[in-house]
């Protein structure tokens, strides 16, 4: 197994696409590249702890590839706002790749480049791309959170919709047990 860390904004979105793709076995809502030890939701909601708000993803790389999961990310937020996602505003959404090693370094460089060159996107690639920091997971109630509370606002008006674009776009890449 391989291990991925992406913050692409709200970790609740972000779960919500990355648990749905075939070879990826975990994903867990954490915090990670700030200066405070062991914080807490409350304390990266102002901002100032240094944290994004990240995903962590184990992944079977015979199934699908860390470049499969780079495309997925990119293409499922806005990588070009900065400290931004929709209305959500602050260093902790952020776009950030953080990286274990070199190849996973060139990967995402490489894929900020072609995506760039092939004008993907309107405006440029902000993506932090930084070394991989000491991962905090966050509380119990952040974990499988769209699974967890589907009848909640927040659910229904923000991520069912993203899901919905996800799987219009990436159909093949879905685990074959939820496209029945």
């Amino acid at each position: 197994m391989q291990t991925a860390t992406l913050g692409g904004g709200c970790f609740w979105c972000t779960e919500a696409v990355f648990q749905t793709l075939n070879g990826v076995s975990r994903v867990t809502s954490g915090y990670m590249g700030g200066d405070l030890k062991h914080p807490t939701y409350m304390e990266i909601c102002n901002g100032d702890t240094g944290h994004a708000e990240v995903i962590q993803i184990e992944f079977d790389e015979r199934i699908i590839s860390f470049n499969e999961l780079l495309l997925v990310f990119f293409k499922t937020h806005n990588p070009t706002t900065l400290n931004r996602q929709g209305n959500d505003v602050g260093t902790q959404y952020r776009s950030v790749v953080f990286y274990e090693n070199e190849d996973q370094k060139k990967q995402t460089e490489d894929m900020i480049a072609n995506l760039t060159k092939q004008d993907i996107f309107e405006k440029p690639i902000l993506t932090e791309v930084s070394p991989i920091a000491e991962f905090y997971e966050a509380e119990d109630y952040h974990q499988n959170y769209f699974n967890n509370n589907q009848g909640k606002p927040y659910c229904a008006f923000v991520i069912q919709p993203k899901l919905n674009k996800f799987a219009a776009d990436f159909r093949a890449k879905i685990k074959p047990e939820l496209l029945e």
